[in-house]
């Protein structure tokens, strides 16, 4: 008798995926990637990205796979109006085979939560899937040293940090130890790596990070790492 298929463990209630790519094998691909999963739901295909913005309203899914480079509306401009719709908003993963700083950065300042190239495997896809879906943001470790340093070149206006008077009336906001979190965020750290370094449980952590979030007005981890460093909270090699 052959063994039983393996799926993944019940984790809770299904997570809705749209996705957007005008590539329609590409579309097939992925669906059949993520529907061997128990746990998400492909709820929708949108071939462009003004399709990907009606389809999301209507459909209401938790997180949006998200094509760069699509006819009429992109990618992007689809990501800034899908999160522009506030609260309740999905999270958007932007999946691209094109490798470059312009788009990682248009891609972060439009909103979106998490960033991968279509270069990676199904099984980084469908974490990053679950990941986004629990209201984390995710940067492939590539992305996340990418994005150090481009902040870290001078002259770059990437990386080049202005912190206005909005911003430090916020950043007024936080405790010191809520600030400690927040340059650890930056950082790349873990809510585990950050317990160790400030000697917290990990429940703790978890609650400053959730207040961090809340006092800057940013949707996830993503947004906190850009603001950091936009915002000469933190400086590479700091």
């Amino acid at each position: 008798m052959s063994a039983p298929a393996q799926h993944a463990p019940d984790t809770g209630p299904t997570v809705r995926v749209l996705l957007a790519d005008d590539q329609h094998l590409v579309r097939t691909g992925f669906r059949v990637i993520l529907e061997v999963e128990d746990d998400i739901e492909v709820v929708g295909e949108a071939a462009d990205g003004e399709r990907a913005v009606t389809m999301t309203r209507a459909t209401r899914p938790d997180v949006v796979l998200m094509d760069v480079e699509m006819p009429g509306m992109n990618g992007l401009e689809a990501t800034r109006q899908i999160v522009a719709d506030g609260p309740g908003a999905p999270a958007v993963l932007i999946l691209t085979t094109f490798d470059r700083d312009d788009y990682l950065f248009a891609a972060l300042r439009a909103g979106a939560s998490g960033f991968l190239l279509k270069n990676g495997t199904p099984e980084e896809l469908i974490e990053a899937i679950r990941v986004l879906a629990r209201g984390d943001g995710l940067l492939a470790p590539e992305i996340t040293r990418r994005v150090i340093s481009t902040f870290a070149r001078p002259g770059d206006p990437a990386g080049t940090a202005h912190r206005g008077p909005d911003a430090e009336a916020t950043l007024a906001e936080l405790t010191p130890r809520e600030r400690e979190v927040l340059m650890l965020l930056a950082a790349g750290s873990s809510n585990a790596e950050i317990a160790t370094a400030i000697h917290l449980g990990e429940a703790t952590v978890k609650t400053h990070v959730s207040r961090v979030l809340a006092k800057l007005g940013l949707r996830d981890r993503v947004q906190a790492v850009v603001f950091a460093y936009e915002n000469g909270v933190v400086r590479p090699g700091g």
